[in-house]
């Protein structure tokens, strides 16, 4: 019986056929094969339906398509052919169906306006495009309108309309001054959806003339602006409160219809003072978790990624302390068509049958339509094979002829979807794509897999044969494949020998042999013993072994399974290792692992270092420097040294090292020249020519070196020509048109004589016959100019001097300069093999195009977005590197359910090739991570409620949650486990029936259709019967959050203050605090209580140009806080003015003037009533009064007050725009914070969101007050107001 293992194959395909069968044997795919393959057109890449075109430049309509024979192209326009050789104005791109209509010399954008369908055709069939519909953008003016200024009452609700004129597509409102700068909003300023600009109360502050609102067209890339619009706010005291009244929408309720996947935007504006609060609501329901988000100060609910599911009433509630009012939004949501079963290409044998199935859905249900090779399925040529029945065409005993292109067309009135799929009818002999007589090499009683890859349409049978006249093979001792790989589960000697695959169909036969050998497995037939050794003894284990006599064996030794010590100590021999004078830290697990190509083996002991017993101090030291150094036996190239040895000092010399000086060369520079054995003091030197010798001695043991001895007496050696030319020749261009040859030049004793120069020759490789040479000094480098590129050169560097030449150098090759590659690889190929590895298969490219040495290829790849939450990211690029010749890779580390690109690039010495197309491949669906958080709140005698945040990387479409969970009893045993399964979504969960003053476990995860992810788990108790003597304190069995956490914490910063913001998720009704300090000082951190559960706070009382720390906490927390911010304040402004009379030297002073006063009046009395008369100066110099008034106090806003920079500012009158009454005055009360005073010294930047800070000062004149005798003087003011 012959046992059967089904390895899935797909037939959607003849290209993914044949991918899957090759990729699972890990063979390369024959491309020869599928260039010879016929295959119907297939559309590439295509326009989008609705294509919005800039009218001032060429329209581009795409339409690619790929096919063998190779397609070619027509278009239809608004349902008629379109004859493109008959307007000269549009061309069609050569081997593509791309349109490039000429609009940039003379063509008008509206004139193409209109549907475009591609057809793409070959003889096996056609395919079709979506229909295209062109239309130029538009960006038309503003209609010329007289606006009158709006008066109105303080604390009324006001509207100020954009209207903007129509455009395609429709611009992007904003609203700004006539200095470009967008006007703040807040709850109580806030700009509509429409583009309108909404008050819900109006205060004086609001007065201005310069609301302007703007109109970007960003196609055309232009920005139109509407006539100013002036208001004026007029106080009536006292201001009357008002309860909410909604601007938008009007009435109570309104409908609206969003189709599905859209963005569902649902808008509520309130009037009132005080300025009410928006709160949104779903009657029925919650409001759908993580894909909600509020904008616009949630006066907007947004709703992303909307499904049927979200179709119901939405409520919005406006409320202030007045009262409130609400509207309720009654959403439908429509759909236009989507797939359920996409039609997918079929790839059928002749005689074989099949079926193309269309399944779409939408709201309302789409009508299904076909079509075969571009024309409805009732009106094409009739085939007997082929039968229509609703969604599916039932193909039954097709033939070749049976080959064409269908398409399927799902629409509604929203909108339509049009699919190709092909059938190609193939006939195809068999055909293996196994190398023949490839050798299999195993060990014996293990798994043998002999491949046997084929092709073949009608798909063919395949049968295994040993030896020449075997028969075929049968029998439980071997599995048949259904890729055609014949399995040998235990492989014994008698296994071994030649196979024969056999590959028939009814078109033909063909057959292909491999070879199996089988090896005898490694064994250590002795294996390393424990060992207890003494402190500074010698440690041996011994590892036998016995291998297959074909196999060379590797035996590694490793230490607690790491590498051994770079120590000389570890002697490594054939059979064992040993380890001289262990220690303490020779401790350890010591492994002999020996490796084959085909198996590994190891084997462990265990060494134990115990201390040695005591023995009598010996002083051990290095030896001392030898003495009398002696030469003798002088020759031309060669001398004798001899020496005496110095003192032991207890450890025995073991070898003595002699070191030369050229003093003709290197003067005070010494050279290793040799070492000889302990035992020996004389030995035989080898001399160079034209060196001037002087030698040292220095003498070694086991402790270590001795200080060299005293130089010997110097020798000069005669001069000759050189022995030796010069090391490490290279050629190698340094640009395209060059060849840098460098050498290493000879050393000063190398020369052997003076004049030391370089011959340097070169030829270009088989085309020159005769040398090119020069002849250098004192360089190790020569450029040849003019090269042709990346060709290689034979060169040479001999070596002369005076006394002639060295002897003839050996010749090396070199190249000329790279350039970088010509042609990027092509038929990239991307098999993605699960949801976090995809394969990547390249042709490579010609060698003659690499114009340089082959490094290998680069495959750049990159995600595009995320499948499930359909939201584009920052690209970051990843780059793989495959050395050689390599025309495939594995591409790991992917994320599940994510859309990728990638292309591929050749790399040579110069760089990087041009990159091929990007290739687009999608990873599929993964199990989702655990849920972010699990909160179990409200406890009862019986119920807990449970409330989850879905998975922050689903890694695909969640299908649902699994929650389970057990009672754990006083003794932390665990009972019975419940699970009950949750729709993907919910997000809360109240659990009734449960015991009362009961801990319970809860373990909760999400799944995907892939399956289940990493579960999350919390416990939480009951509370106790109302019955029982203890009540459960404040709180108990709640469950804090998982992570409450205070972020983005930001500072806003002026001279004396800052503006602290944050942002907070965790349990209502938090009371927060600021900490703040001086940033680098240790000074303990000074705490500001927040009134109430705002999110921001202001800073006062801080000192100019300083740096500080801040941070943020919430009390009832344990202590939670942010993390640290740093922000500096700004640099000290001008000098405040102060008022004199507050100061107490002028106060001083003037006690002191009227003293003296008052004691000349006393005596000038006395001395009149003494009858002497006095002259009495009866008017006094009147003293100036100060002119400076006190400066406005900061009143916790953004404005700040300083004084004039110049007296020449108090005498230039006020520009128009600045606020200051009638009486020209600046009063106290009044505001200065105007926009529109660009005067001279004001200084301005920019806040980096690119928003304007600006600095506007206030200005007076002396002008007596109207209806007043006094005048009085005017403060002078400052302000600063930050728009963001």
């Amino acid at each position: 019986m012959m046992k059967k293992m089904n390895i899935p194959t797909s037939k959607t395909s003849l290209v993914l056929f044949l991918c899957q069968i090759i990729s699972a044997l890990d063979v390369p795919l024959d491309s020869k094969l599928l260039e010879e393959l016929s295959q119907p057109p297939t559309i590439t890449q295509q326009s989008p339906k609705d294509y919005i075109v800039d009218p001032r430049e060429n329209i581009v309509i795409q339409c690619e398509a790929k096919g063998k024979p190779p397609p070619s192209f027509s278009w239809t326009r608004n349902g008629t052919h379109f004859d493109i050789d008959k307007d000269s104005q549009v061309t069609m791109k050569p081997n593509s169906g791309t349109l490039v209509i000429n609009i940039m010399n003379g063509g008008k954008a509206e004139a193409y306006e209109g549907v475009y369908q591609c057809t793409a055709r070959n003889e096996r069939g056609a395919a079709v495009s979506n229909n295209i519909m062109i239309r130029p953008s538009r960006s038309p003016l503003w209609t010329k309108e007289k606006l009158e200024p709006n008066h109105v009452r303080e604390g009324d609700s006001l509207v100020l309309h954009c209207r903007p004129p129509v455009g395609l597509p429709p611009p992007i409102i904003f609203w700004m001054d006539n200095a470009f700068q967008r006007l703040p909003q807040s709850e109580r300023v806030s700009q509509g959806l429409n583009g309108d600009l909404y008050f819900s109360n109006v205060q004086p502050e609001d007065t201005r003339e310069d609301y302007i609102c703007y109109a970007r067209f960003n196609h055309t890339q232009t920005i139109q602006q509407k006539q100013p619009i002036s208001v004026k706010v007029y106080s009536t005291k006292p201001v009357t409160e008002r309860q909410p009244v909604l601007l938008t929408p009007t009435g109570s309720t309104s409908t609206k219809v969003e189709l599905r996947g859209n963005v569902l935007l649902l808008e509520c504006i309130a009037a009132g003072l005080p300025t009410p609060v928006i709160r949104w609501i779903k009657e029925g329901g919650e409001l759908p978790a993580n894909r909600t988000f509020f904008e616009n100060f949630k006066k907007t609910l947004k709703i992303i990624d909307v499904s049927e599911a979200d179709s119901g009433n939405y409520k919005c509630i406006a409320r202030n302390t007045l009262g409130s009012v609400y509207h309720v939004i009654s959403v439908t949501v429509k759909a236009a068509p989507y797939w359920i079963t996409a039609p997918r290409n079929l790839v059928l044998s002749p005689g074989e049958d099949g079926t193309l199935i269309c399944r779409a859905n939408g709201n309302p249900k789409p009508s299904i339509s076909w079509l075969a090779n571009g024309v409805p399925i009732a009106i094409a040529p009739e085939d007997p094979s082929r039968k229509v029945d609703g969604d599916t065409i039932i193909f039954s005993h097709v033939q070749e002829r049976s080959s064409a292109v269908y398409q399927c067309n799902a629409s509604n009135e929203y909108g339509y979807l049009l699919a190709n799929a092909f059938v190609n009818v193939l006939a195809e002999p068999p055909r293996i794509l196994t190398p023949a007589n490839k050798l299999y090499q195993v060990i014996a009683d293990s798994p043998a897999l002999l491949d046997c890859a084929y092709f073949g349409s009608p798909k063919p049978e395949i049968e295994w044969f040993k030896g020449v006249k075997g028969s075929i093979l049968r029998g439980n001792e071997y599995v048949f494949h259904d890729n055609g790989t014949l399995e040998i589960p235990v492989a014994q000697k008698n296994s071994a020998g030649t196979y024969t695959c056999v590959a028939r169909n009814e078109l033909g036969k063909i057959q292909n042999e491999v070879h199996l050998e089988i090896k005898d497995p490694t064994m250590i037939i002795k294996q390393p013993e424990y060992k207890v050794i003494q402190r500074y003894g010698h440690a041996s284990f011994e590892c036998i072994i016995k291998h297959d006599s074909t196999l060379l064996p590797t035996v590694t030794w490793l230490k607690d399974n790491e590498e051994l010590p770079d120590d000389e100590r570890f002697l490594v021999g054939k059979d064992n290792l040993t380890i001289m004078n262990v220690t303490d830290k020779d401790d350890g697990t010591y492994t002999c692992v020996v490796n084959t190509t085909l198996d590994s083996v190891s084997a462990s002991a265990v060494l134990t270092v115990v201390a040695a017993p005591p023995t009598p101090a010996i002083i051990y030291a290095r030896p001392n420097p030898p003495f009398d150094l002696e030469l003798t036996g002088q020759l031309e190239r060669s001398i004798t040294l001899s020496w005496i040895p110095g003192d032991e000092n207890n450890s025995p010399i073991t070898n003595f090292i002699i070191e030369y000086e050229d003093a003709l060369h290197e003067p005070g520079v010494w050279h290793y020249q040799t070492e000889v054995p302990g035992t020996q003091t004389t030995v035989k030197l080898k001399l160079s020519p034209y060196v001037n010798y002087s030698f040292r001695v220095i003498a070694v043991n086991k402790i270590g070196r001795s200080q060299p001895s005293e130089p010997s007496d110097q020798y000069l050696t005669k001069s000759a020509s050189p022995d030796e030319n010069p090391a490490n020749v290279q050629g190698i261009g340094s640009e395209p048109d060059n060849l840098v040859i460098t050498w290493e030049p000879l050393k000063g004793f190398q020369s052997n004589g003076p004049g030391l120069q370089y011959k340097v020759s070169w030829r270009q490789k088989d085309v020159d016959d005769e040398w090119t040479s020069v002849i250098v000094a004192n360089v190790s480098k020569y450029i040849v100019s003019g090269t042709p590129t990346f060709v290689p050169y034979e060169i040479k560097v001999q070596a002369l001097n005076d006394l002639g030449y060295a002897p003839e150098p050996s010749e090396v090759i070199g190249h000329s300069g790279e350039d970088l590659p010509m042609v990027a690889p092509g038929n990239v190929q991307v098999h993605v093999i699960n949801s976090t590895l995809a394969k990547v298969h390249w042709d490579p490219v010609p060698l003659k195009t690499v114009r340089g040495h082959l490094q290998g290829y680069k495959v750049y790849y990159w995600k595009v977005q995320s499948l499930s939450r359909r939201s584009r990211r920052h690209v970051e690029k990843k780059i793989l590197t495959f050395r050689g010749n390599k025309t495939f890779g594995m591409l790991p580390g992917l994320e599940p359910y994510s859309s990728y690109k990638l292309n591929v690039r050749v790399v040579n010495g110069k760089g990087e090739g041009p990159a091929s197309p990007d290739k687009v491949f999608n990873t599929p669906e993964g199990v989702p991570s655990s849920p972010s958080f699990l909160k179990i709140t409200n406890p009862t005698l019986d119920s807990l409620t449970l409330e989850w945040g879905s998975p922050t990387h689903p890694n695909g479409v969640l299908t649902s949650y699994t929650l389970k969970f057990q009672p754990i009893n006083n003794t932390h045993e665990l009972g019975p486990l419940v699970e009950i399964r949750i729709p993907a979504n919910e997000s809360s969960l109240i659990l009734k029936n449960l015991n009362y003053s009961t801990r319970y476990k809860f373990y909760f995860n999400a799944q995907t259709s892939v399956g289940s992810g990493s579960q999350i788990t919390e416990e939480a108790v009951t509370i106790m019967d109302e019955a029982g003597i203890l009540r459960p304190a404040v709180g108990a069995g709640k469950v804090q959050p998982l992570y409450p956490r205070i972020r983005n914490v930001t500072t806003a910063a002026a001279e004396t203050y800052a503006n602290i913001s944050w942002e907070y998720e965790g349990p209502d009704h938090a009371n927060f605090y600021v900490e703040y300090g001086v940033a680098g000082s240790k000074e303990d951190w000074k705490k500001e209580i927040v009134n109430g559960s705002r999110s921001f706070f202001v800073l006062k009382g801080l000192t100019p140009g300083t740096a500080y720390k801040v941070r943020v906490g919430a009390e009832g927390l344990s202590g939670f806080r942010s993390s640290e911010d740093v922000f500096e304040t700004g640099p000290a402004m001008a000098s405040r003015q102060v008022d004199i009379a507050t100061q107490g030297w002028f106060i001083g002073l003037m006690c002191a003037v009227a003293l003296l006063i008052l004691i000349l009046l006393i005596v000038c009395f006395i001395r009149r009533n003494k009858g002497g008369k006095y002259p009495v100066k009866e008017k006094e110099d009147a003293h100036a009064d100060p002119e400076i008034q006190p400066m406005k106090e900061d009143d916790g806003t953004f404005g700040e007050y300083r004084s004039l920079e110049s007296d020449a500012e108090d005498h230039k009158p006020l520009k128009k725009g600045s606020r200051t009454p009638s009486d020209r005055t600046v009063k106290k009360e009044d505001s200065d914070d105007s926009l529109v005073d660009y005067g001279e010294g004001v200084n301005g930047q920019f806040n980096e969101d690119g928003s304007f800070i600006g600095q506007y000062s206030g200005k007076k004149e002396k002008e007596p007050a109207e209806g007043n005798e006094s005048s009085e003087a005017p403060s002078p003011v400052n302000a600063m107001n930050s728009f963001v």
